[in-house]
């Protein structure tokens, strides 16, 4: 037997009806999956077919997945895709045209058809879905027993109806997206949040300093991070570092380095042995291969600094009563590298006026719309033009200069900033 023309005519009144029905269903939900299951109720209620299958187009897979595999007594069924004919919907996908047979074992269209033979498939429509005269899919139905079950007038309103349901698909995957993007924001929000959280919003002052801080993410969490605390009755630890990833692994990266360094420091008996035991530390708690530079200074009684450099920036010293300003040494290496850590500690004396920025590569490296960087040389000249200031405003007018200087272009780079100046 060769291909059978229907012998009915296209969709009437009945039909129309139906599809109307069935349209005003479909766009009464945007829940992905309770659409795609809608779809394959109604088209299995108004064919009366046996089985009926809706595959989704997998951008990544370059495949059409199925979605719902349904039995007229709505049951699901198992591994759909052996039990349907790929020659069709390999047909279908590939002209996007739909297709109809009223008896698969005798079609010459199909007669290499393995599976066709092998299931036993007789009655099958296959209707692709298009959005913009885009594949994103095909709803197929088919009978194993009866013979031309499905006619054009069923071809005519599946048609029809796979058009709608393109538009109810769409609409439900833009709301997910849209659903999952809030989601997502929301989560990273909570997470910006809490990172602030491990930062001091407070910060501990002994006799004869000022301390400033500043943190900004590029993205919303980010892998910079300061710490401020006291040691004992007359120190003050200072912290600045910088994660050598971005967004949320460096963030869950800064929270355990910050932890380790604070918490080694406070019985530590040198900033080197600080640096050192958080070193091995983080080396043996991380798999990630990260790594993290560290800036940690020790501010003393009387202006004494001591301070060692892990791979860090080199912080500004700008000098009041000489009016002139120094790099601060680098040295070692990052944290989260080798078990050694080579350090060393750097001890300096301040003078009332004297004013430290302990800043990351955030701040000098930070560009302009020509990609000019800000550099070192504008960070000395607003401390020059602040340093009569207390530190935080010194912090301001630092963070004023950055601003002016790169206008509107948006940061690409976590950037952070620790202002001290000493009293006397």
């Amino acid at each position: 037997m060769t291909n059978a023309q229907p012998a009915e005519p296209g969709p009437n009144p009945e039909h129309l009806a139906t599809l109307y029905e069935i349209t005003r269903t479909l766009n009464s939900s945007l829940d992905l999956d309770e659409v795609l299951e809608n779809i394959m109720d109604r088209v299995i209620e108004v064919t009366g077919a046996e089985r009926g299958f809706l595959m989704l187009y997998d951008e990544k897979q370059d495949d059409l997945v199925f979605k719902v595999a349904r039995g007229i007594d709505r049951s699901d069924l198992e591994s759909p895709e052996f039990q349907v004919s790929t020659t069709i919907l390999e047909r279908v996908r590939e002209s996007g045209q739909a297709l109809l047979t009223d008896n698969a074992q005798y079609d010459n269209r199909f007669k290499r058809g393995e599976s066709i033979m092998i299931l036993g498939l007789r009655s099958i429509l296959c209707v692709p879905i298009p959005i913009k005269e885009k594949l994103i899919g095909v709803v197929y139905v088919d009978n194993r027993l009866h013979v031309g079950l499905f006619n054009k007038g069923h071809l005519e309103l599946l048609t029809a109806f796979a058009s709608q349901a393109g538009v109810a698909i769409e609409n439900a995957r833009l709301y997910q997206v849209a659903v999952e993007k809030g989601r997502m924001e929301q989560e990273l929000q909570m997470a910006r949040d809490i990172q602030r959280g491990l930062l001091p919003s407070v910060l501990p002052t002994i006799p004869g300093y000022e301390v400033a801080a500043d943190w900004r993410s590029a993205r919303e969490v980010a892998g910079d991070f300061y710490d401020v605390f006291r040691l004992g009755e007359s120190d003050l630890g200072v912290v600045i570092a910088d994660v050598s990833d971005k967004g949320a692994p460096a963030a869950i990266f800064m929270a355990v380095a910050s932890s380790f360094i604070r918490g080694v420091a406070l019985s530590a008996p040198t900033p080197q042995d600080t640096l050192r035991q958080a070193n091995i530390s983080i080396l043996k708690e991380t798999q990630s291969g990260m790594f993290v530079t560290v800036y940690y200074a020790i501010l003393h009684p009387e202006g004494r600094i001591t301070g060692v450099n892990a791979g860090h920036n080199l912080p500004l010293l700008y000098r009041h009563e000489q009016q002139a300003h120094e790099f601060l040494p680098r040295g070692g290496r990052p944290l989260g590298w080798f078990e050694d850590l080579p350090v060393e500690a750097v001890e300096y004396q301040l003078k009332p006026g004297d004013v430290l920025v302990f800043y990351t590569d955030g701040l000098t490296e930070a560009e302009n719309a020509k990609s000019e960087p800000y550099g070192e040389d504008r960070l000395v000249e607003a401390v020059r033009a602040s340093m009569e200031l207390p530190a935080g405003d010194i912090m301001k007018a630092i963070l004023a200069s950055l601003e002016t200087f790169v206008g509107d272009t948006p940061p690409f780079d976590d950037t952070t900033l620790v202002v001290v100046r000493y009293t006397g």
